[in-house]
C-alpha cells in the first residue's frame, strides 16, 4: 500500500496574497501547515550597500523606498541617526511637523493593511474605502514635498521647507461640473493646516464606518479569531514588535518608552491586544488610527500658533536660502558645494529607533569622518516578522497562511534591503 507523505507546496510569488514578492514553501498534510519556509530576496534593493557610495544627503530618498508604504517614517529614523552623530539641534516646529507627518504616515499605512488584509480574506469593501481616505493624505504629501509617495522631505537638521499657505485644488474638467469641483474644493480654501485640520473632524466617522464592516462581521470574526496566535513570551522571543508585540498584550511602544522629537508632550494612549490573534492585532490598529488622529490634533494646533524656523542655523548642514543663493557668490559656492561633495559626519556610531507603522524601525550607522557612512544597518521590523511566520502558521489550514501574511503587514522593500 502507497505511503501518505507530507507534499510541498510554492505559495507565490504568483499568488496575489503573497504580495507580489513573497515566495512561501509550505509543507501541507493535506490541507493544514506543517511547515513554512519563507523564500526572500525577489525584491532586493541593496539600500545598505548603495548609502556607502552616497552621500548622507542623496541616501534620504533611498528611505522612502525602504517600506514603500511608510515613507517618512523610514527617512525620520534616518535622519534622526545623522543628527546624533553630528549633535544638531533641530528646530522644535520642525519637531512639530515631523510627529505630524509621522502620524499622517502611520494612517496612510494602516489604510492601506486594512483594505489589503480584509481584501486578502474576501471583503472587497473597506478596500475601496481605504484608498478614499489615503488620496486626502496623499496630497498633504504632495502639498509639502511635491511627490504624492516618495516625499524626501526629512532632512538632517529640519525639514525641507514649511508647511505650504495654499492647498492644490482641483481644476476644472470635462467631466466634472461647476457644482462638483465647487464641492470637491470645500475644504481645500485654507492652509494645509487647515486642511489636515478638517480631515482630523472627518476621520472618526470613517473608522466608525471600518469598523460598522469588519469589527462584529462573522465571516471576518471565524477568519481571525484564533487565527496566528501568538503568546506574549513568543512575540518577544521571536524579537515582534508594534501592532505585532501589542496585539499579544505587551504595551511597548517607543514613542512612549523611548520618547524622540515632541512624543513626550502627545497625548495618546498605546492600545494592547489580549489573545495575541490575528482578531486582536486588528483591534490594536484600528484603535492605532484613533490614536494617531489625536496626535495629529494637537500638532495641528501647536503648528497654527506657532510660526518658526524648519531648518537648523548650522550652516555646515542647512543650504543658504534660495534669495541669498541667487544673489551672493559665497552662498552660491556653499550651496554648490553641500549639495556635491556633502557635508562630513564626525567619526563615531550611532543607532536611531522610530515608532514605525509596522513596529521598532532602526538605522545603526557608522561614521570615519567622510561625507559618506562607513556602515549602514537598518533594522526593519517585517523581517522579524516574517521569520514568525512558520511558527504563527504551523497547525492551520492554507487559508489561514493569507490571513497571517496580512495581520503581519508585510512590506517587502524593507524585508529585501
Amino acid at each position: 500500500m502507497a505511503e501518505i507523505k507530507n507534499y510541498t507546496l510554492n505559495f507565490g510569488p504568483q499568488h496575489p496574497a503573497a504580495h507580489g514578492v513573497l515566495r512561501l514553501v509550505l509543507e501541507l498534510d493535506g490541507e493544514v501547515i506543517q511547515r513554512a519556509d519563507p523564500h526572500i530576496g525577489l525584491l532586493h534593493r541593496a539600500t545598505e550597500k548603495l548609502a556607502e557610495q552616497k552621500t548622507y544627503l542623496q541616501s534620504v530618498p533611498y528611505m522612502d523606498r525602504l517600506d514603500y508604504v511608510s515613507m517618512m517614517s523610514n527617512e525620520h529614523a534616518y535622519v534622526m541617526a545623522i543628527e546624533k552623530l553630528l549633535g544638531l539641534e533641530v528646530p522644535v516646529r520642525a519637531q512639530y511637523i515631523r510627529v505630524m507627518f509621522d502620524e499622517i504616515t502611520r494612517l496612510l499605512n494602516h489604510l492601506l493593511w486594512l483594505g489589503a488584509h480584509a481584501l486578502d480574506v474576501g471583503a472587497m469593501g473597506p478596500f475601496l474605502y481605504a484608498f478614499r481616505d489615503r488620496e486626502d493624505l496623499m496630497d498633504c504629501y504632495e502639498a509639502v514635498s511635491g511627490a504624492r509617495m516618495h516625499a524626501a522631505y526629512y532632512r538632517p537638521g529640519g525639514v525641507y521647507r514649511d508647511l505650504p499657505d495654499s492647498m492644490p485644488q482641483y481644476k476644472a474638467s470635462l467631466i466634472r461640473n461647476a457644482k462638483a469641483l465647487a464641492e470637491r474644493n470645500e475644504n481645500r480654501q485654507g492652509s494645509l493646516l487647515d486642511f489636515v485640520e478638517d480631515f482630523t473632524k472627518r476621520f472618526p466617522t470613517y473608522v466608525d464606518e471600518y469598523e460598522t464592516l469588519l469589527t462584529d462581521n462573522r465571516i471576518w470574526k471565524q477568519r481571525t479569531v484564533g487565527v496566528g496566535v501568538v503568546s506574549p513570551e513568543d512575540a518577544k522571543a521571536m524579537g515582534f514588535t508594534g501592532a505585532m508585540l501589542r496585539g499579544s498584550g505587551i504595551a511597548w511602544d517607543v514613542r512612549k518608552k523611548q520618547p524622540y522629537e515632541v512624543y513626550d508632550k502627545m497625548d495618546f494612549d498605546i492600545p494592547i491586544g489580549t489573545n495575541g490573534d490575528c482578531y486582536d492585532r486588528y483591534l490594536v490598529r484600528i484603535e492605532e488610527m484613533r490614536q494617531s488622529n489625536k496626535i495629529i490634533k494637537q500638532c495641528v494646533a501647536w503648528l497654527k500658533a506657532n510660526p518658526g524656523p524648519v531648518m537648523t542655523s548650522n550652516r555646515k548642514v542647512a543650504p543658504p536660502n534660495r534669495v541669498d543663493m541667487k544673489t551672493n557668490m559665497e552662498s552660491l559656492i556653499h550651496h554648490f558645494k553641500l549639495f556635491t561633495e556633502g557635508f562630513h559626519v564626525p567619526p563615531g556610531e550611532a543607532y536611531s529607533a522610530v515608532e514605525h507603522p509596522k513596529g521598532e524601525f532602526g538605522i545603526y550607522l557608522i561614521s570615519d569622518g567622510a561625507n559618506k557612512p562607513y556602515r549602514m544597518k537598518i533594522r526593519a521590523p517585517g523581517f522579524a516578522h516574517l521569520q514568525g511566520l512558520d511558527e504563527m502558521s504551523r497547525g492551520h489550514m492554507i487559508a489561514d497562511a493569507v490571513t497571517i501574511i496580512g495581520t503581519q503587514d508585510i512590506v517587502f522593500g524593507e524585508i529585501d534591503r
